[in-house]
């Protein structure tokens, strides 16, 4: 990293790729595990407690804004015409098309003038110009169309006029809405950024200070975190406690909705700031390095700012935001239809578990989840219920006497994991993600955690009932470490590459891989 330094451009690939050197150098020396966390303090379990739910992150409630305004600005131009023309047949394709066009274009010129952003949303009447210049800029187009197109004969001035000054009144009365909520749910907490700031003395008190004096802030300081003792890191610093170590704070972003990790440390200190992300590239969350008092200059696609300071983007949370909500009614969609074709396959197996052994038909594994939290996953039984292992600290052999005959024919096909489409409607998993492992699941006599380092970073997004590993041979007994291994490196790799085309095409290939069974016992 030194030739980095002194390159005129600070390339935060070379610092991912070094993270990834130097994490296999960990792992092939069999040294602890650096993601694992240690216990909480009660101070910051205390703190912790009060971040447990989820805020209203901006860039959901911009999307929503465009599709709203798109929509009303679409339904005034539509509503209009029906009122000015009750008698005429519906909309001539050429009007309709002149309708999306002027929506599309206003909520595009919104864009472009920077009225979506929340400093604007939150000062409604001072981007009031904005706003209208666009409604006008797209109404000057439409109009230069119809011009062109010699078809402004065929429709009505008066309705132009109308959906124009309508639209605008609209608009007017409900950016000043907008901008009522977003004051309120930034006081009550409900659309903030929650953010972590790793590294204290005078460095994180210079960064706290930059952001509080930015006066549309939607950043929430949680506290500090610092493996350094007080006479280097006070326990107080402009205000804000010093919760505890690093290692605490994996534990911390566990338990609390925290949405970024701010490092407020210089550039020079290159080892500390490897040795930090190392720890904190598991957890699922954006990592960003404070550079307000960094003296090198910066590829503008590399920060983000926080109004004036700017953040090194060093990691970016998976699978976020609008990302979330298409993965979720992809979820959802894909889950109701495997119901409507299953669900013969599903009640024969559940017959056919109740009627040759005895104990419920059901069996339910404590596994970790998301963010490393403990859910239950449903599977039809496969074992006497005698001889059931919740822990799964003794895997599945082959020919393993705990297994029922129906159990050994429905592990094989996979039809036991099945009852796991209800974890998915439950929102507990995923269609397509990694593969949730039990919670003391290990290979041979070491957890799962102590084979691989990193092995937390594929919870940094939800679990599903199949993966790219799966579909790739992982799938099945993992009785040795490089097995774990390979599994993991094709669930980061899943990570790293999503995208709806991805999971569509893990879920079409998951029934053609399941015909092979070498693996599953």
């Amino acid at each position: 990293m030194n030739q980095i330094q002194k390159s005129d451009e600070f390339d935060l690939e070379a610092i991912r790729q070094k993270i990834r050197q130097e994490s296999a150098a960990v792992r092939d020396s069999e040294a602890p595990p650096a993601s694992e966390s240690v216990p909480l303090n009660a101070f910051a379990r205390q703190i912790a407690e009060q971040f447990r739910q989820t805020s209203y992150t901006p860039n959901l409630l911009i999307g929503q804004l465009r599709l709203l305004e798109f929509l009303a600005l679409l339904a005034i131009g539509m509503g209009i015409h029906a009122w000015y023309n009750p008698w005429q047949s519906p909309f001539s394709p050429l009007t309709l098309l002149f309708m999306l066009i002027g929506a599309g274009a206003a909520v595009l010129f919104l864009h472009v003038m920077d009225t979506y952003q929340v400093q604007a949303l939150r000062a409604s009447f001072k981007t009031l110009p904005k706003v209208m210049s666009a409604w006008g800029i797209a109404f000057g187009l439409i109009a230069l169309a119809l011009f062109l197109l010699k078809s402004g004969g065929d429709h009505s001035r008066l309705w132009f006029v109308a959906w124009f000054v309508t639209g605008a009144v609209y608009l007017t009365v409900e950016r000043s809405l907008v901008s009522y909520g977003v004051r309120h749910w930034a006081r009550n907490g409900t659309m903030e950024r929650r953010a972590v700031i790793v590294g204290g003395g005078q460095p994180a008190k210079d960064l706290i200070r930059a952001l509080e004096q930015q006066p549309e802030n939607d950043i929430r300081i949680c506290g500090i975190f610092d493996d350094r003792n007080e006479t280097r890191s006070p326990s107080m610093v402009a205000g804000y406690p010093k919760l505890g170590t690093v290692a605490e704070l994996v534990e911390f972003a566990r338990l609390a909705r925290i949405d970024m990790l701010i490092i407020s440390l210089p550039l020079s200190a290159e080892a500390r700031i490897l040795q930090l992300l190392k720890k904190l590239w598991v957890l699922p969350l954006d990592i960003r390095l404070a550079a307000h008092a960094n003296k090198l200059r910066f590829r503008p696609r590399a920060y983000s700012k926080v109004g004036a300071v700017p953040m090194l983007d060093i990691f970016d949370r998976p699978i976020r935001d609008w990302d979330s909500v298409a993965k979720r009614i992809f979820d959802v969609t894909f889950s109701l239809i495997a119901l409507a074709l299953l669900w013969p396959i599903m009640l024969g197996a559940a017959l056919a578990v109740k009627l040759t052994s005895k104990g419920p038909i059901i069996f339910m594994q404590k596994r970790h989840g998301f963010n490393n939290e403990i859910i239950n996953v449903f599977k039809f039984r496969s074992m006497y219920t005698e001889m059931s292992d919740p822990t799964a600290r003794n895997a599945v052999t082959k020919n393993d006497p705990r297994v029922t005959p129906v159990g050994r024919f429905i592990r094989k096909t996979s039809i036991d994991e099945l009852p796991q489409i209800f974890n998915v409607l439950r929102g507990d998993l995923s269609l397509v993600g990694p593969r949730p492992h039990a919670v003391l699941a290990q290979t041979h006599d070491r957890l799962y955690v102590d084979v691989v380092e990193g092995y937390f970073a594929r919870h940094r997004v939800k679990p599903g009932v199949t993966g790219w590993a799966q579909i790739n041979g992982w799938r099945g007994e993992v009785d040795n470490d490089d097995k774990i291994k390979f599994r993991t490196a094709y669930d980061l790799y899943y990570i790293e590459n999503w995208s709806l085309l991805l999971d569509l095409k893990i879920l079409f290939l998951t029934p053609f891989r399941l015909l092979n069974t070498e693996n599953a016992y």
